[in-house]
């Protein structure tokens, strides 16, 4: 058994809406049935009992090694505590050669279960050992190592639950929800909206106090030390007891309470100085709470103890930690509800407080403190309190957060009793947090937990909004390119900054961040990210489905221009129209509830997609009379068709009418490939609200040009000939183009053609079986880019497929593009035609604008 091609699909894709690993697997003709394998099921059970029950998930047939891979990586996730349930392989057309696909969690943690699955597999049969609990730890730590904290955890789940799409940042704690002009981000419990200045005034504790004094709310009595004898005298005026803290501190970092004597306060001075500048303050006696402040409104409370133990009469107090740090609930760091409680030199230094050391044997039921302040990260325990937060302890609260600038805030106070005023009990706050933790109160050791991370969602997204920008994604075979150029066109008329990827380039609000072809989902994130985008347009190509899928979790509008006879079939295991048509079906499937689906009804296999769309589908096609089209206006639903000289869009007893002659891309309706474009994109435009007097202005104002719509049916004028530049590549495109070159008048017609090699021989031979029943010459041309092929073979397709050409008088083989051009430019009288077929879209065009320059005149040639 071989695994290769090992790839991580992040967004929705061919098999699923959920993220996983797709992998290539390829066994002997003996493992393709585990049957016969002698042995090897019992083994792989006596290795891994958990692996469940061994399946074929496609058509009935044996189960492979490939099918055991798929049971093992998906069950050692689970076990691990994965929450994933998604697994599939699929047998390819390639003998023994099957694509395994698992869901995951975290990447990571997916591509580890993958490799030790493999072991797994390999150990049965060799009849070698496994240690499936080191695999299941090694899973279990990386995943606690990759996964979000549970703060981040649970402000991302509230998102989710409202619908508002989010993407982690960095491997930390940074998110961004929404899209575009609409996107927050957070840092943890800390929002974009923050500021650095409130964040400084909350870590300078003294500052804090002045502050929140001047605002009326209790704080203790105190001030900065700048010595331990300073600080001796401190807490003399203050009062004792004392606590003594850094300014610049968190997480009970340094802080030591209930200060005493002089020898205590000079142990605390030297734990409080290593954090930096020191503060002493009264110690103000009473409980531990935390006051959680979303907004300008408290949404939790906790009562927090330090860590401690209570005595058995039979453990050391050693021994009581190691056995309340087995709750599985502790962890290291914050990745769990609870942190292990940590047995260090402050833990001991606090057992000798209270008379006992690390090996004193606590009587049964006597309470141990092995810290004095109760933050969780040192493992203390919480009890939620919220319901007992008295109204003017809650108002203090929120009077100190706004008093420091704080939209998310932690309030420390120390008070007796949440049920009466700080100032009847001589409570008072004591410390104001920046990216308070949520932990205490999302899963308080005691009491329910609170629903904190949907109040943070709600302080960055007020109700309605969901933080989306209009999406709308363009797939097919041809026209791809245009009908999104076109959408962005029309979007950009309606005054919203558009981003928009596809085979060109990237582009936001009119200028190009990114060249090349961007048609796959990087390019898709990378617009979704941007802040000045209010609406985007993205071209879908297949090859960034299969290799990542979608680069968005939904649309508002999928719209699938035709699938015809499809393209590139052959490649990556997609063999056949259908199977090309199940890979673009994809963004359909993820059209919002409330979007729409802009179908081609004169293409049966796209007409088909409508049964999968989550939300409502907009027909077009040039035939009003299609029975599709009758039904579905019959029905009052939406469609897009021409009636005579005009472009028409109805809904019901609605009706919009374009003349064509006004749309100069359709070049008065006499390109009719152009027209279905036209059709798509209004249909596109329309789903999202676009005003009409918008879409009929904005198609007048597009030319396709080649700075509007560069290689696509680019008309020019060279020298009384006409020359059209065009990236079609398949023989759909060439039937459309020679329809379109057919309504143009011409004295003689010449096309400048090459293929590319990662095309199925008969698609590059019918592309000039198409073309040589139009154009009188052809000129081939090779470039050295082959893609597979050997030299010269793509150009014996080629003229194979000019063999029997009814029109064809005059055939040339030239090796390079330009060169081939330049021969073609060199023919032409007043009144002939030329089609080129671009391949170096961009460079072609300008080599084609500077002839034409020079043909004017305005150059002198060299």
């Amino acid at each position: 058994m071989e695994v290769s091609r090992i790839r991580a699909l992040r967004g929705p894709n061919l098999w699923s809406r959920r993220t996983a690993l797709e992998a290539i697997v390829a066994c002997s003709p003996a493992e393709c049935s585990v049957d016969n394998l002698a042995g090897f099921e019992p083994r792989l059970r006596a290795l891994f009992p958990g692996i469940g029950v061994l399946r074929d998930t496609g058509p009935a047939g044996p189960v492979s090694l490939a099918h055991v891979l798929e049971a093992a990586a998906l069950e050692l996730q689970a076990a691990a505590g994965c929450p994933i349930t998604f697994s599939r392989t699929s047998a390819t057309l390639e003998p023994g050669t099957y694509q395994v696909v698992v869901e995951y969690s975290e990447e990571a943690v997916g591509r580890l279960a993958f490799e030790l699955a493999q072991a797994l597999v390999h150990a049965a049969l060799r009849e070698a050992p496994f240690d499936l609990q080191a695999a299941i730890t090694r899973l279990r730590n990386l995943d606690e190592d990759e996964r979000m904290g549970p703060s981040t955890g649970a402000i991302v789940d509230a998102a989710v639950a409202r619908g508002i799409p989010y993407r982690r940042l960095t491997k930390g704690s940074m998110v961004q929800f929404g899209w575009g002009s609409r996107q927050r981000r957070i840092q943890a419990a800390e929002l974009d909206s923050t500021s650095a200045v409130a964040e400084s005034i909350a870590q300078d504790k003294d500052l804090t106090k002045k502050l929140l004094r001047a605002a009326g709310v209790p704080v203790p009595l105190g001030r900065p030390a700048v010595d331990a004898d300073d600080a001796w005298a401190a807490a003399l005026e203050v009062g004792l007891p004392v606590v003594v803290k850094p300014q610049d501190g968190n997480q009970g970092k340094g802080v030591t309470v209930n200060i005493m004597t002089r020898e205590q306060l000079d142990s605390a001075w030297r734990a409080a100085a290593e954090h930096g500048e020191v503060i002493v303050e009264r110690f103000l006696p009473g409980c531990d709470f935390r006051l959680l402040v979303v907004g300008a409104k408290l949404v939790a409370a906790s009562r927090r103890e330090p860590p401690q133990v209570v005595g058995d009469g039979a453990h050391t107090v050693r021994e009581l930690v190691e056995l309340v740090n087995q709750d599985p609930r502790r962890g290291e760091g914050h990745a769990t509800s609870l942190t292990k409680i940590r047995f260090d030199d402050i833990a001991v230094a606090r057992l000798d407080a209270q008379g006992l050391s690390p090996a004193s044997i606590p009587a049964k039921g006597q309470r141990v403190i092995l810290r004095n302040n109760a933050n969780l990260s040192t493992g203390g325990t919480a009890t939620d309190v919220t319901d007992e937060v008295h109204p003017a302890v809650a108002a203090r609260a929120v009077a100190a957060a706004q008093m420091i600038g704080l939209d998310i805030c932690g309030v420390d106070v120390v008070c007796e009793s949440m049920l009466r005023p700080l100032e009847a009990q001589n409570g008072g706050v004591v410390e104001v947090n920046a990216a308070p933790g949520l932990r205490m109160h999302l899963s308080p050791s005691y009491g329910k937990g609170r629903a904190v991370g949907a109040a943070m969602i709600d302080e960055l997204f007020p109700s309605g909004e969901n933080g989306r920008v209009p999406v709308i994604a363009v797939t097919g075979t041809n026209g791809k390119t245009t009908t999104t150029r076109l959408i962005a066109h029309l979007l950009a008329a309606q005054g919203l900054r558009t981003g928009m990827t596809n085979t060109d380039g990237v582009y936001i609000n009119g200028r190009q961040t990114d060249s090349g072809d961007c048609s796959g989902p990087k390019s898709a994130r990378n617009v979704l990210m941007h802040p000045d985008v209010d609406a985007a347009v993205f071209e879908v190509a297949r090859g960034g489905v299969l290799r990542e899928g979608l680069g968005f979790d939904r649309c508002e509008v999928a719209v699938v221009t035709n699938i015809g006879s499809g393209d590139h079939l052959g490649l990556n295991y997609i063999t056949t129209v259908e199977d090309l048509a199940v890979l673009k079906r994809v963004i359909v499937q993820n059209v919002a509830p409330t979007g729409y689906a802009v179908l081609n009804a004169a293409d049966a296999i796209v007409t088909e997609m409508a049964q999968s769309c989550p939300g409502k589908v907009i027909f077009f096609a040039a035939d009003r009379h299609h029975p599709l089209m009758a039904t579905h206006r019959a029905q009052g639903k939406r469609t897009v068709y021409v009636d005579g000289a005009m472009l028409v869009a109805a809904e019901g007893a609605r009706v919009e009418r374009i003349a064509l002659l006004g749309i100069p891309v359709t070049r008065g309706g006499s390109i009719g490939f152009q027209v279905e474009n036209v059709m798509a994109a209004v249909a596109a435009a329309w789903a999202v609200n676009v005003s009409w007097d918008t879409i009929k202005s904005g198609l007048a104002s597009f030319a396709c040009d080649t700075h509007n719509a560069p290689g696509r049916f680019n008309v020019m004028d060279y020298a009384g000939a006409t020359v059209i530049a065009d990236y079609g590549h398949n023989p759909d495109a060439m039937l459309a183009l020679v329809a379109a070159v057919n309504a143009m008048p011409a004295e003689r017609r010449s096309v400048v053609i090459s293929g590319a090699g990662d095309r199925r021989d008969s698609d590059i031979t019918n592309q000039t079986v198409i073309l040589g029943a139009a154009f009188d010459d052809v000129i081939l041309y090779q470039d050295a880019a082959q893609r597979g092929r050997a030299d010269g073979e793509v150009m014996a397709l080629l003229r194979e497929g000019l063999k029997d050409a009814s029109r064809t008088q005059r055939i040339d083989e030239i090796r390079g593009e330009f060169v081939a051009i330049d021969t073609a430019l060199a023919r032409l009288q007043p009144g002939d035609l030329c089609l080129v077929l671009v391949d170096q879209v961009q460079e072609a065009l300008d080599h084609l604008a500077l002839r034409i320059r020079e043909a004017q005149g305005k150059l002198t040639p060299a």
